[in-house]
């Protein structure tokens, strides 16, 4: 007779809140909800009737478990969660996950076949983002479900990635279900921030009433209603305390006992005095042992002490039995219903429930359970040569079950240390905490100095400082000074890559004080290096004199490179390289690309596959910039990609979509943006972040579209970029560029001013900000050409100069010098110069074009004409009235005829154009989007304001609006929609 509920009761309000959740996922109304609830509450009952509910649905699903036996083992949940799904039909081949591939193989090992280059740790955030991508694809056609039960056993990594998972589901297929425990720790505490952010949904799963585990023991008996004697339901309603394991429990401890049995005249339930009477969990299964062959008994209590999972080869070594009788007793206990094969490992079982193991343990004296695990810790070490991690936790936590706390310690913290080597420092952390709490006091600094490493690489910088600040004082040069000098070092690493530049300098003055007056040359270079990144930084107080900073961190770079090769420090040297490589630009940029290249031979002889990544991303940009061809930065993306490094991914796509904005390729540069600015927000990835956000900024400006750039650059400000080294950047080369576009050259100006006093104040790497190219041509056109000549100077004698942007700006502003000075054949030599950057750049050379042919008409010189009137074709197609505008009053004024436009009927929308809206009343309707005056109007589309007047009366009456306001508005809620 069976003693489990074949259906659920008591939860109906949980069962109808995952219905609804199974139907959102089909409409991409992603959602995360969370069952909460004591071990037997009825969490995975729940959990497996949403399974079942989507497989009526044709609904993918993915489950996982954590595990519960003490160990930890990062990602274990979605692991098995994947596996579950793909372990049979393999990897999915969607184009969509092929950058995703190399973090998805971190999950799934046999995945992998080469896809991760050897040296590479795949970030929590990178592997995140890729289950999230593989989760969207999976659910693209009816949506998918991801069940993963237990986190409150789940390991620091696993908590972090469904943190990420929770906050990015709800615009996509996915729902997300996990359960865990009311217990304080990481797990309840995601899900309760989530919840208040709205992000997830939380039951608490309370005891059933007495009619729920009514009907639940009608169900386990397969009996009637009232068939079942009321006594025997209030027995176990009594006793269990309305958790439905302990119903199934005491209820089989009836069965078992004979005192609830089934006659021909039904049930019956025999009352042998409450003695008798188990009185828990814990006397029911010791009378179930009791029942059972020894050899079996024997096997389960040793198998409970290994915890509720266990695998084969660690309960072989444990009872010293051979395969035939093991096996044997492994069949009786479950046919017993007391464990199980792991459907997610194949050598490994499991009890049916986590309380059943405690249960068994807790049927012994303490003396009994210590000894029993002891003689398991011996065992395993003796059973194996090399422990592997998850054996040696195994070990660990039965030393401590059997009193020794210090053994334990030490097994505990090698673990620890071995997983951050291994790049799982959430999992390290956990595991040296444990271990600092066991250790015996001589041993505890040093858990303590790879505890404050820990944290800092998981992101607890603050939680790192405090724990190297309270180690008691080590006397300077010592071994154990040495040890912490190089945490805080690392330590140092991370806070100046956060940019907390305080908490890098405190760490670097702390680990010069422990390595003494003369520290040995490998570790000034760490420290060196770490402090030449930190120099790059803009200073928060403003104090300080920059460009004095940089000269001496390069000269202290340059011997910490040599060093750190000398010494067998390759990491530090290509670290020391990256940044000589970044410095040197300012002499020019075949010594950057030296140092770059010495980066690359030390990253391959030392196979650091990150290093050569980084090496071949920055050669690839400093080409970019010398000649805007992007043939060396596909070459670099292909190498991130082959390294599976998201982050590096999204700093080659956004150097890609400004290429893509520079060569007037809209759609190339939009497509990039839009696949990667969120991904790369949700990755935390901020440096790259940023960037693209000024590119979709850049993108707008360049194509006229106002409204669409100050939107981008609030995003952009929001996300910090005026405090980053960007600034330069956002005001030349997307502001000043975004005026002229315009027609406001005042403004424009005023950018590349602001630009310019920027880069005086701060160090800058930037050379694409306007000094080096438009700002000297601006500067000779309006006439200043004593200021206008020393900035073409000061550019032609800067690397930035050379540069092909630069160099076209810099050829037309020689040219306007040479026509004033009386050179035509010189100024169109120069012109033509120039002019080889034009199929690189057309719409800046166009712009180029219109500006210069002004001075040309001034000075009699050049093809004036020609150009204003290829200019304004140009710029007539690509939808920038303003300089189309511009263009066609400078040929008026030349006394050229000028045809009027008939063209761009495309471009009005069908409703206007059946009003009878022209081309130019469309233009004059656009721009009143910002309400501008008829005098402003005019200056940007170059007509008077008369004919300004008349274009506001005509579209007044073809539109049917009242007055000016409401044609204002009519324009502003066309923009928002064509936006």
């Amino acid at each position: 007779m069976r003693a489990t509920s074949s259906v659920i009761v008591g939860r109906d309000a949980e069962t109808g809140l995952l219905d609804e959740a199974l139907e959102g996922v089909g409409r991409k109304a992603g959602r995360a909800v969370f069952l909460v609830g004591e071990a037997g509450i009825g969490k995975s009952r729940l959990a497996g009737e949403c399974a079942l509910r989507a497989y009526d649905r044709d609904v993918p699903v993915l489950r996982g478990r954590a595990t519960s036996t003490g160990l930890v083992v990062p990602f274990r949940p979605l692991v098995e969660a994947l596996s579950s799904r793909f372990r049979a039909v393999g990897a999915p081949d969607h184009p969509e996950l092929d950058p995703y591939r190399p973090a998805l193989a971190g999950l799934v090992p046999e995945w992998r076949a080469g896809t991760v280059a050897p040296g590479y740790a795949i970030s929590l955030v990178e592997l995140a983002e890729a289950l999230l991508r593989l989760l969207a694809v999976l659910g693209r056609e009816r949506g998918c479900v991801i069940l993963l039960e237990d986190l409150h056993d789940s390991d620091t990594e696993t908590i972090a990635v469904v943190e990420y998972l929770v906050d990015n589901l709800a615009d996509l297929p996915v729902l997300l279900v996990g359960t865990l425990r009311p217990d304080a720790g990481p797990a309840l505490d995601l899900a309760l921030a989530a919840e208040l952010r709205n992000t997830a949904a939380v039951r608490e799963l309370g005891p059933l009433d007495e009619d729920s585990v009514r009907e639940m023991v009608d169900a386990c008996l397969d009996a009637a209603p009232d068939e079942v004697p009321s006594a025997a339901h209030r027995h176990l309603a009594r006793r269990a305390g309305g958790n439905p394991y302990l119903v199934e429990v005491l209820l089989a401890d009836l069965l078992d006992t004979g005192r609830l049995s089934r006659g021909g005249d039904g049930w019956r339930l025999t009352d042998h005095g409450e003695a008798t009477v188990p009185t828990g969990a814990v006397r029911s299964w010791a009378r179930r042992l009791d029942r059972l062959d020894e050899p079996v008994r024997e096997l389960l209590l040793l198998a409970a002490t290994l915890g509720g999972r266990f695998s084969v080869g660690a309960l072989r070594a444990v009872t010293g039995l051979d395969d035939r009788a093991l096996f044997a007793h492994l069949r009786s206990a479950s046919e017993a219903g007391i464990i199980a094969p792991d459907g997610a490992a194949h050598d490994h079982y499991t009890f049916r429930h986590v309380l059943t193991a405690d249960a068994l343990r807790a049927s012994l004296p303490p003396a009994e359970q210590a000894a029993l695990a002891r003689r398991a810790a011996t065992a395993i070490e003796e059973s194996s040569g090399e422990l592997s991690g998850e054996q040696r936790q195994l070990v660990a936590t039965l030393r401590l079950a059997a009193g020794d706390r210090e053994t334990a310690a030490r097994q505990f913290a090698q673990v620890g240390r071995q997983m951050l080597d291994a790049g799982a420092s959430g999992s390290a952390a956990v595991l040296l905490e444990r271990a600092r709490g066991l250790a015996a006091e001589e041993e505890r600094d040093e858990v303590t100095v790879h505890l404050a490493i820990a944290q800092a690489e998981s992101g607890r910088l603050d939680a790192a400082a405090a724990l190297l600040d309270d180690l008691p004082p080590a006397p300077a040069g010592s071994r154990a000074a040495e040890d912490r000098a190089q945490a805080h070092t690392q330590v140092a690493w991370v806070a100046t890559m956060a940019e907390r530049q305080e908490e890098a300098r405190r760490r670097i003055r702390a680990a010069r004080a422990l390595f003494g007056g003369a520290p040995r040359p490998e570790q000034e270079a760490a420290l060196v290096v770490v402090e030449g990144h930190l120099a790059l930084l803009p200073e928060q107080d403003g104090r300080g004199d920059g460009r004095e900073r940089l000269k001496k961190a390069e000269r202290s770079a340059r011997q910490a490179a040599l060093t750190a090769e000398q010494r067998g420090r390759p990491m530090v040297a290509c670290q020391a390289w990256q940044l000589l490589a970044l410095l040197s630009r300012e002499r020019g940029f075949d010594e950057a690309d030296a140092c770059l290249a010495r980066m690359l031979s030390v990253a391959e002889k030392h196979r650091l596959a990150t290093s050569r990544a980084e090496a071949l991303v920055r050669l690839g940009t400093n080409a970019f910039m010398r000649t805007g061809e992007a043939t060396p930065l596909e070459t670099a993306r292909a190498a991130a990609h082959e390294l599976g490094s998201l982050a590096l991914l999204q700093t080659v796509d956004g150097l890609l979509a400004m290429q893509s904005v520079l060569g007037a390729r809209w759609d190339r540069a939009r497509e990039i943006v839009e696949r990667s600015v969120e991904a790369s927000a949700r990755l935390q990835n901020l440096s790259a972040h940023r960037y693209l956000l000024l590119v979709d900024a850049t993108l707008a400006a360049h194509q006229g579209r106002a409204r669409e750039q100050e939107r981008a650059l609030a995003r952009f400000r929001r996300a910090g970029g005026e405090e980053s080294m960007l600034v330069p950047l956002q005001r030349g080369l997307c502001q000043a560029v975004g005026a002229l576009m315009g027609e406001d050259r005042q403004r424009a100006r005023d950018e590349l001013d602001a630009a310019l006093a920027w880069e005086r104040a701060h160090p800058s790497f930037f050379y694409l900000s306007g000094r080096y190219g438009l700002r000297p041509l601006l500067r000779l056109l309006d006439g200043d050409d004593e200021d206008g000549a020393a900035a073409c100077r000061e550019a032609m004698a800067s690397p930035g100069g050379q540069l092909a942007w630069n160099r076209m700006f810099l050829g037309l502003a020689d040219a306007v010098s040479r026509g004033r000075d009386g050179d035509p054949d010189g100024a169109r030599r120069a012109v033509a110069q120039a002019a080889r950057a034009a199929p690189v750049f057309p719409q800046a050379w166009h712009l180029a074009l219109r500006l210069t042919a002004e001075a040309a008409l001034a000075d009699g010189w050049g093809e004036p004409v020609a150009w204003l009137r290829t200019a304004e074709e140009y710029f007539h197609e690509a939808g920038v009235p303003a300089v189309a505008g511009a263009c066609r009053a400078l040929l008026r004024q030349a006394g050229v005829s000028v045809p009027q436009r008939r063209g761009g009927r495309e471009r009005i929308p069908a409703e206007l154009r059946a009003a009878g809206v022209t081309p130019r009343e469309y233009e004059v309707y656009v721009l009143l989007v910002d309400r501008p005056g008829n005098q402003q109007i005019a200056r940007r589309l170059c007509i008077s304001p008369r004919t300004v007047e008349k274009h506001m009366a005509s579209l007044m009456a073809k539109t049917g609006c009242v007055d000016r306001s409401a044609l204002c508005a009519s324009s502003a809620e066309r923009a928002e929609g064509r936006e």
